[in-house]
């Protein structure tokens, strides 16, 4: 059964300074513009504990957290809770809010079927955050979960605590609005444990966060002195019911170096897709995007010009893509992308994050890291549903990394939970 905790949380105090000045995107979302802007912001930036600028970055965040601690920018509450986190923002001229609950679950194998990924990771990132671990020993930064309430029982449990005054509301660089109310009574607890002990948790953020977290607790482990009520079996996590209509996920752009749309390309791909070119404009892209959702459909861009793609209805191709693309996840965009573009038409062999791949939220950025030069070609894709990402996950498939993007991201910062030796829940 899934357990989730109350805990202890750290949060910044009122010495820290106006939250705006401290709050953050999470790590890997934040490159080095953004780390100097974050640096320039205050000298309590939460970037200078998840992504520091100093070259000994574990050292420095260690040594950090804790001085902030002893000076009392930072502090542990007294009593344990879980948190409510309500995210309110705008997309596409439409407001919508995404809430869900904040607590400690315990860390689950993937074998143990309690929680699912649903796309593969890199190890370097977990190489990573594991070293961030070891010497922070706190969690830092949520790990972003779904899970089906049908019944609607998590969501009224919500409702009924947004109604009340709330610990914290500030609003980030991007407009969005992110509040959260602290839940301290043991029954009202008790009641939200009982729900979650049956559900299916599913990762939509922090996958490498994830990871990372098992390997350091079975390290921990293995040292022996350890009890159930452990801290460090378990991680905070963010955990948001699939029914939520805030429950909004984006596409995320493919970016290639090395590679160009030259003839041969061209034909390669004419064996699988209707090929057809379209105006090089953000419009356009979107627009051929949108109209062909559903249709394994997808944009090339390559400075010069633009392309859009429409699988072909041949029966060699779907004789080939039966053959050689997984049966359950072959419904996925990103999947013929990775299987038949990037591994019959382009040979691109195994693409390695920043080196030889890159991805992007936005068309508007991904043409434009093209422009500059920092891609060769993009790949632009629609994005899939969450509901969809779900289903697929709890059937142990994995879609390819990188493969969603969940918006709005969880600003860090606002809510920490110390995992140090010793520390039990």
């Amino acid at each position: 059964m899934v357990d989730i905790r109350p805990f202890r949380a750290l949060t910044y105090t009122q010495k820290a300074g106006n939250p705006v000045d401290l709050i953050t995107q999470p790590y890997d979302k934040i490159d080095r513009a953004q780390q100097k802007a974050y640096y320039a912001r205050s000298p309590y930036n939460f970037c200078r504990l998840i992504l520091p600028l100093e070259e000994n970055k574990y050292e420095v965040a260690s040594r950090r957290i804790s001085q902030w601690l002893k000076d009392e920018v930072l502090s542990k509450e007294r009593s344990p809770a879980v948190f409510v986190s309500q995210q309110e923002f705008q997309l596409e001229g439409k407001t919508y809010k995404r809430t869900g609950i904040i607590a400690a679950l315990k860390l689950y194998s993937y074998s143990e079927n309690m929680v699912y990924p649903h796309e593969a990771t890199y190890k370097a990132p977990k190489a990573d955050r594991l070293n961030m671990l070891r010497n922070v020993q706190k969690d830092l930064e949520p790990v972003f979960l779904m899970y089906q309430d049908s019944e609607a029982q998590t969501i009224g449990f919500m409702n009924e605590v947004t109604k009340a005054e709330p610990m914290t509301q500030v609003t980030d660089t991007f407009g969005v609005k992110h509040t959260v109310w602290k839940v301290l009574d043991a029954k009202k607890i008790q009641h939200l444990q009982a729900i979650f002990e049956h559900k299916k948790m599913v990762i939509n953020d922090g996958h490498h966060r994830y990871e990372s977290a098992l390997a350091y607790r079975d390290e921990m482990r293995a040292k022996g002195d350890w009890t159930q009520n452990s801290a460090f079996n378990f991680y905070m996590c963010y955990m948001v019911p699939v029914q939520e209509e805030g429950l909004i996920v984006l596409p995320t752009h493919r970016l290639l170096k090395n590679y160009r749309l030259t003839p041969e390309v061209l034909y390669g791909l004419a064996c699988f897709f209707e090929v057809q070119e379209i105006q090089a404009t953000v419009e356009s892209i979107e627009a051929f995007l949108g109209s062909h959702i559903g249709e394994h459909a997808f944009c090339i861009y390559d400075g010069a010009k633009a392309c859009g793609l429409t699988l072909r209805h041949d029966k060699s191709v779907y004789d080939f893509i039966d053959t050689y693309v997984s049966k359950e996840t072959k419904v996925f965009d990103v999947v013929i992308l990775r299987d038949i573009v990037f591994g019959q038409v382009l040979k691109t062999g195994q693409l390695d994050l920043d080196d030889t791949i890159l991805y992007e939220r936005w068309t508007r950025d991904a043409l434009a890291r093209v422009d500059i030069g920092e891609a060769t070609i993009a790949f632009l894709v629609n994005s899939i549903a969450a509901k969809t990402v779900a289903e697929i996950a709890v059937q142990h498939e994995l879609l390819p990394e990188k493969s969603t993007d969940f918006y709005p991201k969880l600003v860090s910062g606002l809510v920490l939970m110390d995992i140090s030796i010793g520390e039990n829940l």
